[in-house]
C-alpha cells in the first residue's frame, strides 16, 4: 500500500513503529550484540549533529562536509541557549563532544558582536605563526517566501 503524503511542510508517516516492536529491538540487539541500536527517544537523536563519529582530516573535507554540520548546530544554537553558550566558548572542543573531530590546524570562532546574526568562521592555519586563512562562514538567515 502506498503511503500518502500530506501536504504539510514537514510530512508525517502516520504508521510509527509501535512501541512494543522498539522494545523488542533493543532487547534484541543486546542479547544477541549485534548492531548499535540508539535507544534515546527520537527528539533526542534529532539535534544530533552528525549520526556517527566523524573524522575530518583535511582541508578538502572540511570544505566539503563541516558547512553542513555546521549548519545544524547554528539551527540548534537559535533554539537551545546552553548549547549557544557551551559552542560560544569552545567550538571545536563541543562540536568534539558530538563526536565531530577536526585537524589541528583548522579554527573555529563564533561571532556574536557587530552582527545581527551569530556567524560561525572557519580558519585554516597550516604553521603555527603564520596567519591564519579563512575558508569559510556561515550565518544562519531566516527567510520567508509566499
Amino acid at each position: 500500500m502506498k503511503e500518502r503524503m500530506s501536504r504539510a511542510l514537514v510530512p508525517v508517516i502516520s504508521r510509527l513503529p509501535s512501541l512494543a516492536r522498539l522494545r523488542d529491538a533493543v532487547s534484541h540487539y543486546g542479547a544477541h550484540g549485534g548492531a548499535r541500536f540508539d535507544a534515546r527517544p527520537a527528539r533526542a537523536r534529532d539535534y544530533d549533529l552528525v549520526r556517527h563519529e566523524t573524522h575530518l582530516r583535511n582541508r578538502a573535507q572540511v570544505e566539503r562536509y563541516l558547512p553542513d554540520i555546521l549548519g545544524r548546530a547554528l539551527a540548534r544554537i537559535w533554539i537551545d541557549p546552553g548549547f549557544r553558550d557551551r559552542f560560544s566558548a569552545d567550538p571545536v572542543g563541543t562540536l568534539a563532544s558530538y563526536d565531530v573531530y577536526l585537524p589541528d590546524t583548522i579554527e573555529i570562532e563564533f561571532v556574536t558582536e557587530g552582527t545581527s546574526r551569530p556567524q560561525v568562521v572557519v580558519y585554516e592555519r597550516p604553521v603555527r605563526g603564520l596567519p591564519r586563512k579563512r575558508l569559510l562562514y556561515l550565518q544562519l538567515i531566516l527567510t520567508a517566501a509566499r
